[in-house]
């Protein structure tokens, strides 16, 4: 303990958190500036609603603190991240709680300690300038150590990765390498300093400090102090309208390139394709490497797996949307059919099916939807059996909004006159843009897995128990879309036996074959498929399921065991 209340050697921390602090305000205030009106209104009301105010609490800890996310995926990287996050939380806290339970120590005037100025840098500092109760202490130090074991783990994360679980990592420059050596080393330094109270060591610790607050700001460690920004704008229901502006900036700032979203990317088969993922899209993007960021975006498969596997669900496939959607492309679109296409409907029915453009390419899941409905007793209708409209999907992945837009206006005339009280789809591209960009009030939608299960469940439909082994795949837009899990697993579980796949549900490989992606060649796309296949062959399956066309189609290219939509094997099961 020293009775002064000032040394030098605090003037680097307290020049680095001034100029932090006054970073993150200019960033604030362009954030919030750049959000349309109405979103700023949602944000500040956010804030003081009660539900929303508890979810953002929850979340701040959750996220930010604890890494839960991290946790349930890769519990050494969830240490990681846990033990230095919440414990630099944690020595903050307990610094600034001994400093407003200080009672009169020998020589220093505790009303002069806890003023404006001190209160600043005395709890960084604490051991250099007051002695502290055994209690406070032991936390201290415990929650120090705790840090500094994070950053052994860290460390051997960077010399090799593997041994934590992790098969690919980013590169980064030069600055990310500066600060990431400075965290690395604060610690160790604060806990020579407290130890032996040689002042160079305290000079190292400050200087330390300066080093990291002055370089937080251009380098991935900015997600610090931003993602907490982010979950306030994410909790108040704000979506992405433009790339780099507002919510999206809070977004790319808020991404920690940790790269777990790398090793789940199909994209990530081979060394070549991974440089195409997520993580390096934002880190482009935020640099403002708009040529390279373009490219990622077009090559995405826009499967949603980054998005699940992402510690703060950062909506990266929807940046890499408003990403497109700024592109000029010379794309004619004529749409001048749609006006002459008759909205009358030859009859009135309770069911309307609607088989999409790829479901028409594979006409034996039509035939098998017919069987079942008939089977079934239903009285349906085939919306499209004679070709119709698309649904817009293609035209909405490529940014081309106005053009899908008079496509689902002219679908939605067409549904409502038919006078269905549900429709059914079969392709998830299809259910996806039926769920979110519809408005059909009134009108059930369901996907051919939900609407099956429901048949079998209610006895319309009587199916048989046989001895076939399947698998079954999740389709990206109807597992991570609308976690449509249980349903086809449980109609399977009715008909046969179902095996597990390496990577299931949430996690499911996607099958390479998405309409996502505008550049990836037939080689790649191959390479994709044959790593999902193999993820499905994982328990030696006799069949794999699944329940889009466009997978059943791409995975029939590669895979060594008959591939079926789910509704095929249901009819050959009546």
């Amino acid at each position: 303990m020293n009775s002064q209340i000032f040394h030098p050697f605090v003037l680097p921390f307290v020049l680095g958190m001034a100029f932090v602090l006054t970073y993150c305000l200019v960033g604030l205030i362009r954030v919030i500036s750049q959000l349309p009106k109405d979103d700023r209104k949602k944000f500040w009301r956010s804030l003081v609603t009660p539900k929303t105010a508890w979810a953002n609490i929850r979340d701040l800890f959750g996220d930010c603190l604890f890494h839960v996310k991290i946790w349930k995926r890769n519990p050494v990287l969830g240490y990681m991240h846990t033990a230095i996050a919440f414990g630099w939380f944690m020595i903050i806290v307990i610094g600034h709680v001994m400093l407003f339970t200080l009672k009169p120590l020998q020589g220093v005037e505790v009303e002069r300690l806890q003023g404006m100025f001190t209160n600043f840098y005395y709890p960084i500092f604490f051991k250099y300038f007051a002695e502290e109760t055994p209690v406070f202490a032991f936390l201290m130090d415990f929650f120090l150590l705790m840090i500094i074991s994070g950053i052994l783990i860290a460390v051997v994360k960077k010399i090799h990765s593997k041994i934590v679980g992790v098969k690919r990592v980013m590169h980064f420059g030069f600055a990310d390498s500066l600060i990431r050596f400075a965290l690395w080393t604060i610690f160790p330094f604060r806990l020579i300093a407290e130890k032996t109270n040689i002042m160079a060591f305290w000079w190292l610790y400050s200087i330390d400090l300066l080093i990291f607050m002055c370089m937080l700001p251009f380098t991935r460690y900015m997600h610090i102090p931003t993602e907490a920004l982010f979950i306030l704008l994410r909790h108040a229901g704000i979506k992405v309208t433009e790339p780099r502006k507002g919510y999206v900036l809070a977004e790319l700032y808020s991404c920690p390139s940790c790269g777990l979203c790398i090793d789940a990317c199909p994209m990530s088969v081979n060394d070549k394709m991974s440089g195409n993922t997520s993580a390096y899209f934002m880190k482009k993007l935020r640099n403002k490497d708009t040529e390279e960021s373009q490219r990622i975006a077009e090559t995405c498969l826009m499967c949603g797996k980054c998005v699940k596997i992402c510690p703060l669900s950062i909506e990266s496939c929807d940046i890499k949307f408003s990403q497109r959607a700024s592109i000029p492309y010379n794309i004619n679109s004529d749409h001048s059919y749609l006006n002459v296409i008759s909205t009358e409907a030859e009859k009135s029915s309770k069911v309307l099916y609607f088989a999409g453009c790829m479901t028409q390419l594979t006409p034996k899941i039509m035939r098998a939807m017919k069987q079942i409905m008939e089977k079934a007793g239903e009285d349906y209708q085939f919306m499209d059996e004679n070709g119709v409209i698309c649904c817009g999907r293609p035209m909405m992945l490529s940014g081309k909004t106005a053009e899908a837009k008079a496509m689902v206006e002219k679908n939605t005339e067409l549904i409502k006159k038919s006078g269905a009280t549900k429709l059914v789809l079969s392709c998830p591209i299809c259910y996806k843009v039926f769920k979110e960009e519809y408005h059909l009030e009134g009108i059930e939608i369901q996907h051919h897995t939900q609407y099956i299960d429901e048949l079998v469940k209610t006895g319309k439909l009587k199916v048989s128990k046989g001895d076939v082994n399947y698998v079954y795949h999740d389709p990206c837009e109807l597992g991570r879309a609308f976690e449509i899990y249980d349903e086809p697993r449980e109609v399977l579980e009715n008909v046969g036996n179902l095996r597990k796949a390496k990577s299931e549900k949430e996690i499911s490989i996607c099958c390479g074959g998405s309409l996502g992606s505008f550049t990836l060649t037939q080689q790649e796309r191959d390479e994709i498929t044959a790593n999902s296949v193999n993820d499905l062959m994982f328990n030696n399956p006799d069949e794999i399921v699944t329940a889009c066309p466009l997978c059943l189609k791409t995975f029939a290219r590669k895979s060594p065991v008959k591939v079926k939509d789910i509704a095929e094997v249901v009819s050959e099961k009546i």
